[in-house]
């Protein structure tokens, strides 16, 4: 059961990754849109759906069956897996940021501009090679 589980890990880290990619490349166009404009009601119902729909299912997915994972595989005391998981705590708390945002954008109290959100942009990616790394190459 040990690789189907993790073959169900892996699905789920790739569906929130997208999420994670694709939810602030809408905050970058959203935030040059006239709030209530046409353009923006449908960035807002982009991201909403983006959120609610693929990304918060596939971050539970995620951590339960990591957490299935980490006990079957008995790597509680294993240096990378304690590094890996201050990045995808890191990596949680940037959704939970996101669906913040989200509900900002919702009600028109965005506070950011494009630049903002572009750098935003690249904390996942950078996330995601440290957690990939950590998991494959097991280095501490």
């Amino acid at each position: 059961m040990y690789l189907w589980f993790k073959a169900l890990h892996i699905i789920g880290v790739i569906a929130w990754m997208a999420g994670m990619l694709y939810l602030p490349r809408l905050f970058v166009y959203h935030a040059a849109a006239k709030p209530g404009s046409e353009l923006s009601e449908t960035f807002k119902t982009m991201e909403r759906r983006l959120l609610n729909f693929i990304m918060v299912p596939a971050m539970m997915v995620t951590w339960i069956v990591g957490i299935v994972l980490l006990l079957q595989g008995q790597w509680i005391g294993a240096g990378w897996l304690h590094a890996k998981l201050v990045a995808v705590v890191a990596m949680t708390v940037l959704h939970g940021l996101f669906a913040h945002w989200v509900n900002e954008f919702r009600f028109d109290r965005n506070r950011h501009n494009q630049k903002f959100y572009r750098i935003i942009n690249e904390v996942p990616t950078a996330l995601l090679i440290v957690i990939v790394v950590l998991a494959a190459v097991k280095p501490l």
